[in-house]
């Protein structure tokens, strides 16, 4: 039995389906619209946390806070967020608001300020409006709770130009006892990770210890977040955050556990389905492009590789366009900068062969036209010069990804 098939999914579980929590979110000013722009999460006991960010060297103040946060202990209480306004590169008074934020919500959920998380995305370079944000946050626990609607206020809180809320929740059992992983993120456009995603949160009820939760939430990422793509760029603002209330009652998970396979299998799942519905949902997008490859020379290469060719504007312009040119594909291989044989490649759209041994091969258009409007296209690269393997998702590139990034602030 492969560790795949140890875990299940629940419909409709999201952030409050572990053990221990409860979530929530609210409107409080920072959007110009009337949707949710302010949301928390609360474990009723410490959590261990784990989290990655980004590597733009220009990170967020509330990236900062959190950096903080997890240092004094590698437990967290709550994490609170909001949508609307980035709080990135505001100088010293930025920091000071992610600090207020962190404070405030401390002092409403009635835990310590450095058992609390700060999280923020949006437009960039603006001030918080504070009263708005001090505001709401005297609001937030009224609106928390353990049940769906907790989750999906929270969820709607923390999208910026999303079209859905993308969440996602399974369940496993270790030491004959029901653990959960679930799952919500945000993210549409700016989207590039390195290290991290725009924003997203895993909540579990496993025991977990904290070394190994901080490896996993690394090694999940690498091979989920960090293989997408919407446009190429990093946010300043990227973040993953685990947090592990422990009351599922199992016994500590490390690597050594008997079960670690499916757990970690388990939270795989769970970043990877959040990845790739953010990649589906990137801005103006119309088809979700996944990228496999397979014979190269490492997996880094193989990775490398492949959000090469998911992040070519060429490339998805053609899927947006439904044009089966294999040449920007085996273009943007040749400039990965990774070892290629230019000799054996093959190249698949679905099961549509159009290069094989680097050759083009005759097929029919009309086929190929009416995979590539499709809803989801597969780019599967055969490089036949090792074992390594790898797959990136991405979007199309359409007229609306211009048309909503150029109004972005306005």
């Amino acid at each position: 039995m492969g560790v795949a098939s140890l875990f299940k999914v629940v419909e409709g579980g999201s952030v409050t389906a572990p053990k221990g929590f409860k979530a929530g979110g609210l409107h409080c000013g920072l959007k110009k619209t009337t949707r949710n722009d302010l949301a928390a999460i609360l474990c009723e006991v410490p959590a261990v946390a784990a989290a990655v960010y980004t590597t733009n060297v220009f990170q967020a103040a509330p990236i900062k806070v959190t950096q903080d946060s997890l240092a004094a202990s590698r437990t967290l209480r709550a994490v609170v967020v909001n949508s609307g306004n980035a709080n990135a590169c505001t100088g010293k008074q930025g920091e000071a608001d992610a600090y207020a934020m962190r404070e405030e919500t401390a002092k409403v959920l009635g835990v310590s300020p450095s058992d609390v998380a700060v999280a923020s995305t949006g437009v960039i370079g603006e001030l918080m409006k504070m009263d708005r944000v001090s505001s709401g946050i005297s609001g937030l626990p009224a609106v928390m709770s353990t049940d769906e609607d907790g989750a999906e206020q929270f969820c709607q809180a923390i999208l910026t130009t999303d079209l859905v809320k993308k969440e996602v929740c399974v369940s496993l059992v270790i030491d004959d006892r029901e653990v959960k992983i679930a799952g919500a993120a945000k993210g549409s456009g700016m989207i590039h990770p390195n290290m991290a995603t725009m924003l997203g949160f895993v909540t579990t009820d496993a025991a977990i210890h904290p070394d190994a939760l901080q490896s996993l939430i690394k090694d999940a990422t690498d091979v989920t977040f960090n293989m997408i793509t919407v446009d190429g760029d990093t946010s300043t603002n990227d973040m993953l955050l685990a947090m592990a209330s422990g009351l599922s009652g199992n016994k500590e998970l490390t690597e050594k556990h008997p079960d670690w396979d499916g757990f970690a299998a388990a939270f795989r799942h769970v970043c990877q389905v959040l990845a790739q519905a953010i990649a589906r949902d990137g801005e103006g997008a119309t088809r979700l492009v996944e990228v496999e490859v397979s014979g190269a020379v490492s997996d880094l290469s193989a990775r490398a590789i492949a959000k090469t060719i998911v992040g070519s504007s060429l490339v998805k312009s053609a899927v947006f366009g439904a044009d089966a040119n294999w040449g920007r594909i085996i273009a943007a291989i040749g400039r990965a900068g990774e070892p290629v044989n230019p000799e054996t490649v093959d190249i698949h759209l679905g099961e549509i062969a159009v290069l094989t041994g680097s050759k083009p091969v005759t097929f029919d258009e009309d086929e190929a036209l009416a995979y590539l409007k499709g809803d989801t296209v597969r780019i599967v690269v055969d490089l036949k010069n090792g074992e390594g393997t790898a797959t990136a998702w991405g979007c199309d590139l359409t007229y609306d990804y211009v048309r909503i990034n150029a109004a972005y602030r306005t």
